[in-house]
């Protein structure tokens, strides 16, 4: 199987039909699609990108993990915030089975840990750099994948509590450790050296805070990220790192905006390796979100 990692797509069900017509073409039936969230708000087509991935989920041929527009959609379904006029996601609300959407999200996962060697491959070096965390924003630049994976299971059982009201008060917490897994996974651009997280890009005339990947990688960690969220920081790619947002979704906001698919080479004991040509780039068919900040 062919793994494919797709960025943000944000409601833009064209251009990530696009990806999945290409991949049919390519490798017929072997491929995974693998997102690392943000599959709604802000484009067209919602409900349409949630069926299609939610297809693939559920046939054992796509994985997907949560990001800040999926979190944000759980803050609406619980009654916690309003729509804004910027917000598309009402063909989601008002579906007949909105219900039972909200709770497939709400069971899907904050981070995914796996490799992405074949077994031979990875066989020959057991700390090889196949090993990888798909999350949406960040991971704290001091875990590693163990802390990864325990943490997001903790935060992702009080997610999918089947008690609605507990649910509804975790998504309301202020000060809850868990709480604040959640919103770092799916919202962070930046850390201090202390640990302490912003949403905000590092400010250049600031020397507290920096790109969280910047801090990571001095770690020298033997993992991998993938990961997506900040358009305007566009495709990153570094030694174990590949940041896949290219602002499909934000196309006309002064540049092109593209769905970017990452194809790592299953043969390679270290996927993450540079230079990578490795990515299928889908420009945006037209302007989505530019033409909806101009109506609001």
């Amino acid at each position: 199987m062919q793994r494919i990692f797709v960025g943000d797509v944000q409601g833009c069900a064209d251009e990530f039909e696009e990806v999945l017509d290409r991949a049919r073409s390519t490798f017929g039936s072997d491929f995974e699609i693998w997102s690392v969230g943000d599959l709604v708000n802000r484009g067209p087509d919602s409900l349409r990108i949630l069926r299609a991935m939610r297809d693939l989920v559920e046939s054992g041929r796509g994985r997907i993990v949560l990001g800040n527009h999926e979190l944000a959609l759980l803050h609406v379904a619980a009654g916690l915030r309003e729509l804004s006029p910027r917000d598309t996601m009402s063909d989601i609300l008002e579906a007949p089975d909105s219900r039972d959407w909200i709770d497939w999200l709400r069971a899907q996962p904050l981070a995914v840990i796996g490799t992405l060697a074949e077994s031979g491959a990875q066989s020959e070096a057991a700390d090889d750099r196949s090993r990888f965390a798909m999350v949406h924003a960040a991971v704290h630049p001091d875990w590693e994948l163990s802390e990864i994976e325990r943490r997001a299971r903790t935060a992702e059982a009080r997610l999918s509590d089947p008690d609605s009201r507990a649910f509804r008060q975790f998504l309301a917490a202020k000060e809850d450790p868990d709480r604040d897994v959640v919103a770092r996974l799916t919202r962070c651009r930046s850390v201090s050296a202390s640990g302490a997280w912003s949403v905000d890009p590092p400010d250049e005339d600031s020397s507290s805070f920096e790109a969280w990947h910047e801090l990571w990688s001095r770690r020298r960690h033997r993992y991998g990220v993938v990961y997506g969220h900040w358009a305007r920081q566009g495709l990153h790619v570094a030694p174990g790192l590949r940041g896949l947002d290219t602002g499909c979704v934000h196309h006309g906001r002064g540049r092109d905006g593209y769905l970017t698919a990452w194809l790592p080479d299953p043969e390679s004991r270290d996927p993450f390796a540079i230079p990578d040509e490795s990515f299928w780039h889908i420009r945006a068919r037209r302007a989505y979100y530019a033409e909806r900040l101009s109506t609001v």
